[in-house]
């Protein structure tokens, strides 16, 4: 082991930004977004790996696991990752101490990879070039003329065949409104794009299966949390009775989670987040354990946090690039990727790792820590 280059430092920083607009979905309302950043460096080498988190990841990072990875081999990730769960046990793992661990062991892999001269997904191995997205915002706060506008934009502009807006507005009180986006949705981006919509847990289950017969009229194939995902049972009666494909995931913080979700039956496509799950580490597990029940998965939010991962599985359907961390990801780095045609390639460039570096000029008046 002496051979390998060791982990020698994580640092952190925090970044909030203001969202360009008021947003919220079905059942939460916000106007900033925090971004945490990790670095961790051996020798001259540096990687970088983020969670969209409280401040406070940032201090769980330096008391909790900076001193449990570093001194390890760059090398073994998966070492690194399973130390760090350990290390969280009295301060519970779900929440923000997987977000924590998550940001750390992105940086590591990327680090590896940096490390190596290589591509993250070439490390990883790829299972496909191209990664689909899905133009993914469409908040609630939107009046008609800004989602269209949106909409516009990634079905014209960027060419991205598939989008998705927010529903089950003040916890699925406006049945009315909700149906009517929907149907402008659809009429903005034609019969030949996908419809998704996402109510965030917002309706109970009985208007859940009540809107479906809605939704499916204006070919909606994607249902997001109809209810919450801690219903699993729920969902699985959903997911039965409705053509619609039922979707949920993003909150899970480890993988027993997304075991317990796919053995109810509870979903077409399981979402994972990797700036939530555990990092890269647990979100190739979590992808094997869906892969192995015939299920696909979708990657949640963080589009560029995500990219060389999703290109590395195969049973990955799509990407979500989400309005809100799209517009952070481009402030923030330099090396993000174009979704011209509703597709990005990681890696095509040839750039180590993410591919991604901080632009610490334009990055700098947005820190808070």
């Amino acid at each position: 082991m002496s051979d390998q280059p060791a982990v020698e430092a994580v640092d952190t920083a925090v970044y909030t930004v203001p969202t360009d607009t008021p947003e919220a979905d079905g059942t939460l309302a916000w106007d900033k977004t925090t971004l945490v950043l990790v670095t961790a460096r051996a020798g001259t080498t540096t990687g970088l790996g983020y969670t969209y988190a409280p401040a406070a990841t940032a201090h769980l990072v330096r008391e909790l696991l900076a001193g449990t990875v570093t001194g390890l081999s760059a090398h073994d990730v998966p070492r690194a990752n399973e130390r760090m769960c350990r290390a969280v046990r009295n301060a519970g793992l779900p929440g923000v101490a997987a977000q924590a661990i998550a940001a750390v062991d992105i940086a590591l892999w990327d680090l590896k990879a940096r490390l190596l001269g290589l591509p993250l997904v070439r490390l990883l191995g790829a299972a496909r070039d191209d990664v689909p997205v899905y133009g993914s915002g469409g908040f609630t706060t939107y009046d008609t003329a800004r989602q269209e506008r949106q909409l516009r934009g990634w079905a014209e502009e960027q060419g991205i065949p598939r989008v998705k807006i927010k529903i089950g507005e003040s916890w699925g009180t406006r049945e009315d409104r909700d149906l009517e986006r929907v149907a402008r949705a659809r009429a903005v981006i034609g019969d030949t794009a996908e419809l998704y919509v996402d109510a965030n847990g917002g309706y109970t289950g009985g208007q859940a299966l009540r809107l479906a017969d809605a939704l499916a009229d204006q070919g909606v194939t994607w249902f997001e949390e109809p209810v919450s995902s801690d219903h699993l049972t729920t969902l699985a009666d959903i997911r039965r009775r409705t053509p619609i494909d039922v979707t949920a995931g993003e909150y899970g913080y480890a993988l027993p989670y997304f075991e317990h979700m796919l053995a109810a039956g509870a979903v077409d496509c399981l979402q994972a987040d990797v700036t939530r799950c555990g990092g890269i580490t647990v979100w190739l597990r979590t992808a094997a354990l869906a892969h192995a029940r015939g299920i696909d998965v979708s990657g949640h939010c963080a589009p560029h946090a995500h990219a060389h991962a999703a290109a590395a599985v195969p049973n990955l359907r799509h990407l979500e690039w989400f309005h809100d961390h799209v517009r952070i990801e481009r402030l923030l780095f330099d090396g993000v990727l174009d979704p011209g045609g509703g597709s990005i390639t990681p890696g095509a460039d040839g750039a180590p790792g993410l591919g991604l570096t901080l632009a610490e000029e334009r990055a700098a008046p947005y820190r808070v820590e």
